[in-house]
This record gives structure tokens, C-alpha cells and sequence, in this order.
């Protein structure tokens, strides 16, 4: 039995480099980190041999270093054991998110992931002048060890100007010319407030919009245990008793445009309620013309739910999503990826009918963004109805509605993204596209990336 000391990813390469060298199995290795007691039946030497080589895919090495960072000892014999299997026959074992061990690596690297992005949101430099000079400290408590996995981006993003991250794990410094780590520091270390927080908190009274509270998504996108850093959250109280007062003056200076399908959402919200009350809605003009409100379809437990754009004239007039020319592609493309439609959520961002009148023809007419917009909120309650594992976006106008304005399917297509929706949300093709492709070289290779796209989704759903 090996006794292995590994506190970063570069100590568990190397040992594990010569440990697959020497053909030692998971099962020989006890792993732990330099605080741990070592075991007293374990040997603590390994033979310094030159190790054999071999290749890992790159997809592999970069979930390592990631997973490296995760908080706990039982990530080096998971990645360890992980590296045994795909030297050893089992080249294609990341592709297998069933396997227990694939999941818990993906479990460990989704958790470092948002980690990360929480630290890249809550760090709050204080300023402090020493000697004459400029410094910003902040003190952060991440969840896993991401201190030096993350301070490149504030580096890059606050190049001129001297700063420091303080955590317990360890320090960051930057003095615009070199970044240095340091040791652990406590929460003391660092100002407790400076002449800049009171410019912070006007800026934050500014935007926010009391019109969009939700508590428990603030709660579960920014927790109270980050609150004491965060010079915002000492008014958060006195902005929500304010909310109502701040909503109704809203209401009163937008008039009109301040409608939107949130005016007719019912206060219980499961699918048939909502269906009902959407059938009613008026929250912009599309309702005018339409000739009905085309409401999602699907499990009210669904794994999974495809998210379209709008529906249209077949959808229009026989009052269900995807069950026109469009639909008819997208039932194909399910089929091919190994998904059943009755299994899966189908709905649209927007739930009536835009078009333009050509004759007798009604044509396709994209929604605006204000009629979009209003009705985004159907949308989110069907999604907090049902509460899918995975979100897949067919088109743009879905995709730039539930991941990002900026967001681009022809650059963007295909990645699997963390989301606050779901455990993971991808964009793809919407059927319609194909429709419209340019040539049959064009039209079958958008329905190969989206069949593939679908492909992946299944592979991910458990």
C-alpha cells in the first residue's frame, strides 16, 4: 500500500505519472493531502523511475486541473482511478456520463466552475493607502481552493491598479507588474470599509428594479453567506419594503408598455393553471392577431424541454407547438438522437403567432423585442413548473432569451453551458433554419450539428 501526498494538480501528475509507471492500481494507493495523518500500514516511498509514456485526451487534463481545486481529499483517487481506466482499454470513458465515477467528475468540475464565477462576481476591493500608495484588498471564502485558478482574471481585468485577494486558503497580489501568492490571511487582514461604498450602494440603489424581485433566485445566485463582503447587501432590506412603492410609480410612468404576461400569471403556478390563464393573455399586441395562444406541451416532470421561438401558422391554427413543417424536421432530428418527443417538454419563448399577410399566406414575422420580452415571463414560470434537468434552445431568439442578449448560434452552437434554470442549457439549429438553408450541402450539414447537438443532450440527461 502507497501512502501519496498531493496538495495541487502538478503533485498528483507527478506522482501519478510514476505510479502508472510502475503499473500500481487504484486499489494500492491510499491518497491524501499533507495535513492528513498518514496511514501507519502505508509505504511512503515510490521508486524514481523515468515513467512510461503515454496519452490522456487533452478534455481529460483539463477536467483534472479543475477538479484539482475541488475542497477534499477524494478528488486525487477519483482522478487517479479515472486515469487507470483510460490507460487501460477504456479510451472512451469520458463519453459515459452514467458511469458513477464520469458523473462524480463532472459533479466536482460543474461545482469549481461556479465557484469560480461566484468569486469573479463577489470579490469587493476596499481601497487602502499605504506609504503614499493606491492598494485595493479584498477578503473572499471561496467554497474549493480557486485562488489560484481565478486571479488571472482579475489581473487582466484590473491591470493598472495594486490589489490583493485575501482568502483562507491563501493570498493573491498584483502591484501591476508581477502576481505573487502568499499565505492564508484572516478576514481582519482587510479594510473593513472605505469612502467608495457609499458611491456603490447609489449606484446599486440605481439598478436595481424592484419589478423582478425573486428571493430565493437572489438567495441561490448571490447566498447570504457572501453577504458580509458585499457593501450592496446592507440595503437589500430597505430596498424590498420599498419594492411595492417603486413598482407602482413604474406602472404609473411606463403606462402601457409596463403590460406583459407578468400582469396575467396566476399566483398558483402549475401547467394547467398557467395554460389557462395564458390563454387570456393580452401582455402585448400579438394577441390581437393571432388566432390563439399556442401554450408548451409535455411531462410536467420533464427532463427535458426544447425551448422554440414562436409558433407558427400550422401551430397558430391548430393550437399546439411543433406541429408544422418545423415540427415535423424536429420529430425526425429527435428520433435520430435517441430522444422520444413524449418524454421531453416542447414550448416557445413567445406564445402567439407574428406574422405579415402575403394574400391568402400568413408569413413568418420574427417578434420584436418588446413582445418578446413581455412574454419571457410564461416562459420562466413553465420552467420553474416543470424544473428540467437540461434546456435545449432551438434558435436565437430562445437562446438570447435564456442565456444571453449577446449570444450567437452561429459561433456559439453546441457548447454545454451551466445555467440558473437548470443543470446545464446548450443552443442549437431551430428547425426552421433548415427550411431555409441556402443549398442541400448547407441543409444537411445544420441537420447533422443538429442532431448531434440533441445527441449530446440525451447523453447528459440521468
Amino acid at each position: 500500500m502507497f501512502d501519496i501526498v498531493a496538495d495541487d494538480f502538478v503533485h498528483w501528475r507527478d506522482a501519478a505519472r510514476q505510479l502508472l509507471g510502475q503499473r500500481v492500481p487504484p486499489a494500492e494507493i491510499a491518497w491524501r493531502e499533507s495535513t492528513q495523518a498518514a496511514s501507519m500500514f502505508a509505504d511512503t516511498f515510490i521508486e524514481s523511475t523515468k515513467p512510461a509514456a503515454f496519452t490522456v485526451p487533452p478534455k481529460f487534463v483539463d477536467m483534472a486541473r479543475l477538479v484539482a481545486c475541488w475542497r477534499g481529499p477524494e478528488k486525487w483517487p477519483l482522478l487517479y482511478s479515472l486515469l487507470w481506466r483510460l490507460k487501460h482499454g477504456e479510451k472512451h470513458l469520458l463519453e459515459l456520463p452514467t458511469d458513477p465515477q464520469v458523473h462524480q467528475l463532472l459533479m466536482m468540475e460543474k461545482a469549481v466552475r461556479r465557484d469560480r464565477h461566484k468569486m469573479t462576481a463577489f470579490v469587493r476591493f476596499r481601497q487602502l493607502i499605504d506609504k503614499d500608495e493606491e492598494w485595493y484588498i479584498a477578503w473572499y471564502q471561496p467554497d474549493h481552493r480557486i485562488l489560484e485558478l481565478t486571479t488571472p482574471f482579475f489581473q487582466k481585468r484590473f491591470t493598472a491598479m495594486n490589489w490583493a485577494i485575501l482568502t483562507p486558503d491563501g493570498s493573491a497580489y498584483w502591484d501591476r507588474d508581477e502576481l505573487r501568492f502568499g499565505p492564508p490571511m484572516p478576514r481582519q487582514s482587510a479594510p473593513a470599509g472605505d469612502e467608495l461604498e457609499d458611491a456603490w450602494k447609489t449606484y446599486y440603489r440605481a439598478i436595481f428594479n424592484p419589478a423582478r424581485i425573486k428571493l430565493k433566485a437572489m438567495k441561490k445566485e448571490m447566498p447570504t453567506r457572501f453577504w458580509h463582503t458585499l457593501p450592496e447587501t446592507e440595503i437589500i432590506g430597505d430596498l424590498l419594503r420599498e419594492a411595492p412603492q417603486r413598482v407602482e410609480a413604474m406602472v404609473a410612468h411606463q403606462e402601457g408598455s409596463a403590460m406583459s404576461a407578468r400582469n396575467f400569471i396566476p399566483e398558483r403556478r402549475t401547467l394547467e393553471t398557467l395554460r389557462e390563464a395564458a390563454a387570456c393573455c393580452q401582455g402585448c399586441d400579438l394577441y390581437k392577431h393571432a388566432t390563439q395562444t399556442v401554450f408548451g406541451e409535455g411531462p410536467a416532470a420533464a427532463r427535458l424541454m426544447l425551448v422554440g421561438e414562436q409558433p407558427g401558422d400550422q401551430e397558430d391554427r391548430q393550437g399546439h407547438p411543433f406541429v408544422g413543417p418545423a415540427g415535423q424536421l424536429l420529430d425526425q432530428a429527435l428520433t435520430d438522437a435517441g430522444i422520444d418527443r413524449d418524454d421531453a417538454y416542447i414550448t416557445n419563448t413567445v406564445k402567439h403567432f407574428s406574422f405579415t399577410e402575403s394574400g391568402p399566406r400568413r408569413l413568418h414575422k420574427k417578434p420584436t423585442a418588446r413582445q418578446t420580452s413581455a412574454c419571457v415571463p410564461w416562459l420562466e414560470a413553465e420552467i420553474e413548473a416543470v424544473k428540467p434537468q437540461g434546456i435545449v434552445c432551438l434558435g436565437a431568439t430562445a437562446a438570447q432569451a435564456l442565456i444571453s442578449k449577446e449570444f450567437r448560434i452561429t459561433r456559439q452552437r453546441g457548447q454545454m453551458l451551466d445555467s440558473e434554470r437548470a443543470d446545464w442549457i446548450l443552443a442549437t439549429w431551430h428547425p426552421s433554419a433548415l427550411l431555409r438553408a441556402p443549398d442541400a450541402a448547407a441543409r444537411n450539414r445544420m441537420t447533422d450539428e443538429l442532431i448531434a447537438d440533441l445527441r449530446l443532450a440525451a447523453a447528459r440527461l440521468r
